[in-house]
């Protein structure tokens, strides 16, 4: 009978475990030294080796022939244990054995002495699942178990298990197991079974798996159902995955704003039976790729990626900004999580390529940022002319004859400043918005008002008006109405800015300037000498 490559190809002994040698190493000192827990709690996430460990462990402490904390898999307790035959060691799915009964069955049959090996050995995988009534039932054995009985806890969700177990418990973390080491894994396995796999078919199966071994080599079992050589291709076809030619097309449509184009390519993936859900998690590994190369001084220790899609993705983030990729990976979480909720996955898909095409979609100061940012690149890269400076003029130096007096009216007002006039209805206008908008009238009690044609111009310092006239329209309709109500007339309302305007009666006191002031002022500015007599 055929058995699946993660389960032919599990750890028999702790040196066969990789990617956790922070774990095994310990484990290893401790069974050699005879000091082992009574209980132990394996955490991380699917795939890393806990259940591997626990076996092991369970091999370990039971061997009649340890060579230095390994088991020696050869002696009838090991071969019993891999096969199953012995039943002092008990592997217990909690997930479905999670009720206080099961729990209390387990703490009768732990009393016993074990009946072949040393210790009777139980494995709970999936602990956090256990109902709280089954935890309470636990606890005090957990605690106190009897001497011949260790038990091993796994679990996946480490934040759902109780205090009270991880105090009693020796608690291990198994980490995500790095892409390079799972491919040299695969290759290793591929080498053994006597299969063609390339390295970089390994390393994108490395990278599918997401730090999973048993991941990765059930994704190679069904690449070698596929055909004796596995390349990219073949693994992008079984997987269901968009090739790297048409993913970085599709990148470079949507960064160059080209909605069509976007929508081009996802109809080419799609006559390829692609999954849009994956394409769109691709999409995502793809511009988190980007913005790690455009944040970190070395990508390459952050990104899995051969030589050449790393080089390539280096000279796309040269053409786009920080704040488009950041723009674009919220966009696509946000696709993601609305294709596992529609049934039309690939019109979810191709609005997503269209929204993010669309260079106006961005708001606010990041959109201004962007199309700044756009400028720049297009002005360093030539497309658009940068303008030469003008050279400011050099006043010619002139002998200038002294003038004539001229007859010149009153100084007009300067075009920069407008005339207005007080408005001496203010008090009552306040005292009419006080029944209106209180809020608005205790922002204005300090404020005065001058007119301008139907222009009322209101000068006040106070922030909170300013921010209720230009974030609330009811602010703005009761002031208009206290004023209608006072004066019968309907005004426009505005900012007084006394650099703009000038009150009328400060102009009429304003004494006229002397013309014959000016042009001895303008000679004297010109070198020309002026007798007065």
């Amino acid at each position: 009978m055929y058995q699946a490559l993660y389960r032919k190809w599990r750890p028999r002994d702790f040196d066969s475990v990789v990617g956790q040698e922070h774990i095994t190493r310990t484990l290893k000192n401790e069974v050699a030294a005879g000091k082992f827990s009574h209980a132990y709690l394996f955490t991380g996430s699917r795939g890393t080796g806990k259940t591997t460990c626990s076996k092991i462990v369970a091999k370990a402490v039971n061997c009649l022939h340890p060579k230095d904390g390994n088991p020696c898999n050869e002696c009838d307790n090991c071969k019993g244990i891999d096969n199953g035959s012995i039943l002092d060691v008990v592997e217990i799915d909690a997930a479905s054995n999670n009720g206080v009964d099961n729990i209390r069955e387990l703490r009768e049959e732990a009393l016993f002495m074990p009946a072949v090996a040393k210790y009777r050995v139980y494995i709970l995988d999936e602990c956090h699942m256990l109902s709280p009534g089954a935890v309470n039932a636990l606890l005090k054995i957990l605690e106190e178990p009897p001497e011949h009985v260790i038990f091993i806890l796994a679990t996946t969700e480490i934040h759902k298990v109780l205090p009270t177990i991880l105090s009693r418990c020796q608690r291990f973390d198994f980490k995500r197991i790095k892409s390079h080491i799972i491919a040299d894994r695969l290759l290793y396995v591929a080498q053994q079974e006597e299969k063609e796999l390339s390295e970089d078919a390994a390393m994108l199966i490395a990278r599918l798996s997401d730090g999973g071994m048993r991941d990765a080599l059930s994704l190679l079992d069904l690449c070698i159902s596929h055909g004796n050589a596995i390349t990219v291709q073949s693994v992008t076809e079984c997987v269901g995955l968009g090739s790297q030619e048409m993913l970085f097309s599709l990148a470079d449509a949507i960064n160059s704003c080209q909605p069509g184009k976007a929508l081009e390519a996802i109809d080419a993936l799609s006559e390829n039976s692609i999954d849009f859900t994956r394409l769109c998690e691709q999409l995502i590994q793809h511009y988190r790729n980007l913005m790690l190369i455009k944040a970190a001084k070395s990508p390459e220790d952050f990104i899995t990626a051969v030589p050449e899609d790393l080089e390539r993705m280096k000279e796309q983030g040269k053409f786009i900004s920080m704040n488009r990729i950041l723009f674009i990976l919220e966009q696509l979480q946000d696709t993601i999580g609305r294709l596992a909720r529609t049934a039309f996955k690939r019109a979810e898909l191709e609005m997503a390529a269209v929204r993010l095409s669309d260079e106006n979609a961005m708001e606010g100061l990041s959109a201004v940022l962007e199309r700044l940012e756009k400028l720049e690149r297009q002005i360093r890269s030539g497309a658009i002319p940068s303008p030469a400076p003008v050279p400011s003029p050099v006043p010619k130096e002139e002998n200038i004859p002294f003038p004539a007096v001229p007859v010149t009216p009153a100084k007009a007002s300067s075009p920069q400043t407008q005339t207005v006039e007080p408005f001496n209805l203010w008090p009552q206008v306040l005292e009419e918005l006080k029944k209106r908008n209180g809020a608005l009238y205790g922002a204005m009690m300090e404020s005065k008002a001058y007119t301008k044609g139907d222009m009322m111009l209101v000068e006040c310092e106070n922030e909170l008006f300013r921010t209720l006239l230009r974030t609330s329209p009811t602010a703005k309709e009761s002031l208009r109405d206290a004023i209608m109500a006072i004066t019968g007339r309907k005004f426009n309302l505005g900012p007084y800015n006394p650099k703009k305007y000038k009150l009328a009666q400060a102009e009429k006191e304003a004494p006229a300037e002397n013309p014959l002031d000016e042009m001895l002022k303008r000679a004297q500015e010109l070198n020309v000498p002026v007798e007065i007599k």
